[in-house]
């Protein structure tokens, strides 16, 4: 079975940065895309940044030029740099594994979500 453990999230000043961290363990063969989402209370759940395993990446208007993306494809590792967060940015984080190529055994494709992590910035 495929897990997805979420690091890094806390509390931080506005101004302030910190860095996500969502390791994805199990039989993988492949994964297209990591990425992460979130979900502040009362709304819905919005994609943040994602990259493929090629290193082409894509961000959320409000996130861009604050935020970086990146992933270790031999680590199965992807990570979110957030610098000059803002207190709009409080919310859930969720990290996602898109079509992810896994032996269960028999080889299985899905997607997987992690249990997310909460980040919180004070103004």
């Amino acid at each position: 079975q495929v897990q997805l453990v979420e690091s890094g999230g806390g509390l931080v000043q506005a101004g302030g940065s910190l860095r996500l961290s969502c390791a994805a363990s199990g039989n993988i063969i492949s994964i297209n895309a990591m990425g992460w989402y979130r979900q502040a209370p009362g709304k819905q759940r919005e994609l943040v940044a994602r990259v493929t395993s090629g290193g082409s990446t894509n961000y959320a208007d409000s996130v861009k030029g604050r935020f970086t993306i990146s992933r270790d494809n031999a680590k199965n590792t992807v990570y979110l740099q957030m610098n000059s967060l803002k207190p709009e940015d409080t919310a859930v984080y969720y990290c996602n594994a898109d079509r992810v190529r896994a032996w269960v055994p028999g080889i299985s494709i899905n997607d997987y979500w992690g249990q997310g992590t909460q980040v919180t910035v004070s103004s």
